[in-house]
C-alpha cells in the first residue's frame, strides 16, 4: 500500500497572493503554458507500467541448449522413471542456485496403465507478492512412453525445459519482474494411448484444476506454454484459439525485436497444456512448433535442435513479459 504521507511539523505559512508573484513582464504565460504542455507530455508518454529493464537481450541461447543435454542426457524420461527423478533433481539444483524456490507438487492419477504417479515442479521468487497478479511460464519435463524405441524427446520435453532453466537464470537478474513469474514444470503432459480429456495433460490439469478449487484463478494474469521451440527450422505455430489479445502481444514482441517470420497461425487445433488453463479461465497460450517431423520418433535428437532457435523464443518471450504483460 502507498507510504502515508508525514504531516508537517507547524502549519505552513500562507502562499502569496498572485499579486505578490514576480512574473516576467514579457512574454510570461507563454512560458507558463509551455511548461504545462512539458510536464503534460511526460506524464502522456511515460510507460503506463512497471519498467523491468531489458532481460531479453540477456537470454542465451546457448546456455539453454546446454541444459537441454543436461536432461536429454538422462535418457527417456517417463513418469515414474529413475530419470525423471534425476530430471527433478537437475531443475531443482540450477533453479535453486539463481534463488527460486523450487517445490515439488506430486499427484496421482488414472491413466490407461493404472494409477501413476506424477510431479509438477513449481519454482517462486521468495517475494512473491500477495496482492499482484503473476503470468507463469511452463513447459512438460516428461517424455512420452515407448516400447519398442528409445524416445529421448530432445525437442518434445527437452527443449522446452531446458530453455525454462535458462529463463529463469535471466529472471533472476531482474528481481523485481522475477516476482511476478512462476516457472512450472508439468509431469505428465504425454498420452499413454491416445490424447484426450482423460488421458495426457496430467500435470497441468491438475495444477489448473487445483488453481480453480483454491480460487486462485484470479491469481493469475495468463500463462505461457513452451513446447518443441528448438527446432532448428523454427515456426512457431499458435494453436487458432490462442487469446486473441495474447496473441497479438507476441505477435507484436516478435516483431519488436524482428523476428517475427517465426511466428504463425496452426491451421487446426492443438491440445496441449495451455488447454487446461483456459478452461479453468487463466488466458493461457501455447508456443509451439508443430510442423517438427521427428516428433514422437527415435530421431528426436540433439542434432535437430538450434541454439538460435531457443534463443528467439526466449527473447521474445521475455520482451513479452517485461514490456507488455502487466501493462494496464
Amino acid at each position: 500500500m502507498p507510504k502515508k504521507k508525514k504531516l508537517p511539523s507547524r502549519r505552513p505559512a500562507a502562499p502569496k497572493s498572485p499579486a505578490h508573484f514576480d512574473w516576467p513582464r514579457h512574454g510570461g504565460y507563454a512560458l507558463l503554458a509551455a511548461a504545462v504542455l512539458l510536464v503534460s507530455l511526460f506524464f502522456f508518454l511515460r510507460p503506463s507500467g512497471p519498467r523491468y529493464g531489458q532481460p531479453w537481450k540477456e537470454f542465451s541461447g546457448a546456455n539453454a541448449l546446454r541444459h537441454v543435454q543436461g536432461l536429454v542426457g538422462l535418457g527417456p524420461r517417463p513418469p515414474e522413471s529413475e530419470a525423471i527423478k534425476k530430471a527433478r533433481g537437475y531443475i531443482h539444483a540450477q533453479l535453486e542456485a539463481a534463488g527460486w524456490q523450487v517445490i515439488d507438487q506430486p499427484f496421482a492419477a488414472q491413466t490407461p496403465r493404472g494409477t501413476v504417479q506424477f510431479v509438477n515442479v513449481i519454482a517462486r521468487r521468495p517475494d512473491q507478492p500477495e496482492n499482484e497478479k503473476l503470468f507463469f511460464v511452463g513447459s512438460h519435463y516428461d517424455t512420452k512412453t515407448f516400447d519398442s524405441i528409445q524416445f529421448v524427446g530432445a525437442n518434445d520435453g527437452g527443449s522446452s525445459s531446458g530453455a525454462l532453466i535458462e529463463l529463469g537464470r535471466v529472471l533472476s537478474l531482474h528481481p523485481e519482474l522475477a516476482a511476478r513469474i512462476e516457472l512450472i514444470f508439468f509431469d505428465g503432459e504425454e498420452a499413454y494411448e491416445h490424447f484426450s480429456k482423460t488421458d495426457g495433460l496430467y500435470g497441468s490439469r491438475f495444477f489448473a484444476e487445483k488453481a480453480r478449487k483454491a480460487n486462485r484463478v484470479q491469481h493469475y494474469a495468463g500463462g505461457i506454454i513452451w513446447d518443441m521451440i528448438g527446432d532448428r527450422d523454427l515456426t512457431i505455430t499458435l494453436p487458432p484459439d490462442s487469446p486473441a489479445k495474447l496473441a497479438e502481444e507476441i505477435f507484436a514482441a516478435a516483431d519488436a525485436l524482428q523476428v517475427r517470420n517465426h511466428f504463425t497461425y496452426y491451421n487446426n487445433d492443438i491440445l496441449d497444456d495451455h488447454t487446461p488453463f483456459n478452461e479453468v479461465g487463466i488466458p493461457t497460450i501455447d508456443l509451439i512448433d508443430f510442423d517438427y517431423p521427428p516428433w514422437h520418433t527415435a530421431g528426436d535428437t540433439m542434432d535437430k535442435l538450434s541454439a538460435e532457435s531457443l534463443q528467439t523464443v526466449g527473447a521474445v518471450t521475455l520482451y513479452f513479459l517485461a514490456e507488455r504483460a502487466f501493462q494496464q
